[in-house]
């Protein structure tokens, strides 16, 4: 889901020669985030590259720029490769050729609302190739392409754009698969894609209401309004260690279309609850905090179980954590059948693209039939362990059909025994905003979409999708 995209292991960076610049300059942020570019095109997720580039306590000053730089590079990929091909002749070696989409990265945004002066980027962008022994010799060329780019830019990026994964910015079969899956809504969702998600919290109710916390923000001179049944929007994103309650467990960052998963699996105190696919934890997180259960959390990556364990002693909540398949019970099941399974299973993570906007990059069209078919085993496998009377909660941060209404047709045509509950169905994060007063009004405090209350209302949410299940 948002916090828990599919991973692909982090490839190995190229060795490359030392480098001699000062930490906090932008040539030496340019030329860590070409690193993490060049290793996202080798296959590894955008937050370990970067991890491996300017991990904790290394480079500590570096560490937003560079992060601001990759980041922004993922969004625009698509246009700084475009710009290459058309001002370098000759393919330049790797790390040149990510140091310039780097630099085109910052280059493309409009002079008034630049990070940074062209000129600096130029110019920086070249300190950081002649820093490199072995590029040293590009350094005649990354300045001429980039001089030559600021000359011609409004007709080279207008040329650009005119070819649709430019324009868009993901690979044309993700373009074709979003317009086929949502034909009314495809140009907006890409849109909503390419911008960066809002940092949005969830009140734990164990601590607080959502009105009691936003006075607290109000006296911290903190603006943020209500957005959900537990979720705050903070107008300006700032790091966690800076948020009111963060430490203490009060509150939790959490996108407002995640937090939905706990409210709609219901969980009554005393309940018995799986939650089959849980790290990093906030939704096991979550739905502890709504109800007194049982809880167990399953997670198939031993390391990544350790996050659900640091979240919720934050937290001050407890849940019995086990390493597993959740498509093989035999290895974890006690025999002792769940009143509630929260089935947030592994999927392309499409929905959840503003936030990772690496994920369109790394997914091949050939991985959603193998994701479908491992949602179906995994699926399989838990539904026996629903008690009578009891429900399981499918989830995907997933816009394509095959992963949500094709896959929930399927799992109520295969299980005789499954009735098909009220929930949203396909979330897309397209829709105008409601009001403060509209959410705390709406039947679930998110006024989101679903089957009896037509189209969607909010907005500020990523893409998921939701299925309920109760058996006979």
């Amino acid at each position: 889901m948002t916090d828990k995209p599919s991973r692909r292991p982090a490839a190995a960076h190229s060795r490359l020669s030392a480098l001699h610049l000062a930490p906090d300059s932008l040539a030496f942020a340019l030329d860590c985030a070409a690193q993490a570019v060049g290793a996202v095109r080798a296959g590894s997720a955008l937050p370990a590259a970067l991890q491996t580039v300017v991990g904790s306590g290394k480079h500590a000053t570096a560490r937003g720029a560079v992060q601001d730089i990759a980041y922004r590079a993922m969004r625009r990929l698509a246009l700084a490769d475009a710009l290459m091909h058309k001002l370098v002749k000759k393919a330049p070696p790797p790390h040149v050729g990510n140091v310039l989409v780097c630099a085109f990265t910052l280059l493309t945004d409009d002079e008034a609302h630049a990070a940074y002066a062209p000129f600096t980027v130029v110019d920086q962008a070249v300190t950081a190739i002649a820093a490199r022994r072995d590029f040293a010799f590009a350094k005649g060329l990354v300045n001429a392409v980039l001089r030559g780019f600021l000359r011609e830019r409004a007709t080279l990026m207008d040329d650009a754009r005119k070819n649709e994964v430019v324009r868009w910015n993901y690979p044309q079969w993700w373009i074709d698969s979003v317009r086929r899956g949502q034909p009314g809504a495809w140009e907006r969702i890409l849109e909503a894609g390419n911008v960066q998600g809002p940092l949005t919290l969830r009140v734990n109710a164990r601590h607080a209401k959502v009105d009691d916390y936003l006075a607290r923000l109000r006296d911290a001179h903190i603006e943020a309004e209500v957005v959900g049944l537990h979720a705050v929007r903070l107008k300006t994103p700032m790091p966690v260690d800076r948020i009111p309650g963060f430490d203490e467990g009060v509150v939790s960052v959490q996108d407002a279309g995640a937090q939905l998963a706990a409210q709609l699996l219901d969980a009554k105190d005393g309940m018995r609850v799986l939650d089959a696919c849980a790290a990093p934890g906030g939704k096991t997180g979550h739905v502890l905090e709504l109800a007194n259960v049982d809880l167990i959390a399953l997670e198939s990556d031993a390391e990544r179980s350790g996050r659900i364990a640091q979240n919720l002693t934050r937290l001050k909540l407890d849940a019995r954590i086990e390493v597993g398949d959740a498509g093989d019970p035999a290895q974890w099941f006690d025999g002792v059948p769940f009143d509630r399974i929260l089935a947030d299973v592994p999927c392309s993570a499409s929905g959840i693209v503003r936030r990772h906007p690496d994920i369109r990059w790394l997914r091949r069209a050939s991985d959603i039939a193998a994701l479908v078919a491992e949602q179906r085993r995994i699926l399989n496998a838990l539904w026996p362990l629903v008690a009578k009377g009891g429900e399981l909660l499918y989830v995907t941060c997933s816009i394509f059909p095959e992963e949500g209404e094709e896959q929930a047709r399927w799992f109520g045509t295969a299980h005789e025994d499954a009735v098909r509950l009220d929930a949203p169905g396909q979330l897309l994060p397209t829709a105008a905003r409601a009001s403060a007063d509209a959410v705390r009004g709406s039947p679930d405090g998110t006024n989101f979409a679903s089957p009896s209350r037509g189209a969607e209302t909010f907005a500020d949410h990523d893409g998921f999708f939701y299925a309920r299940f109760q058996k006979r």
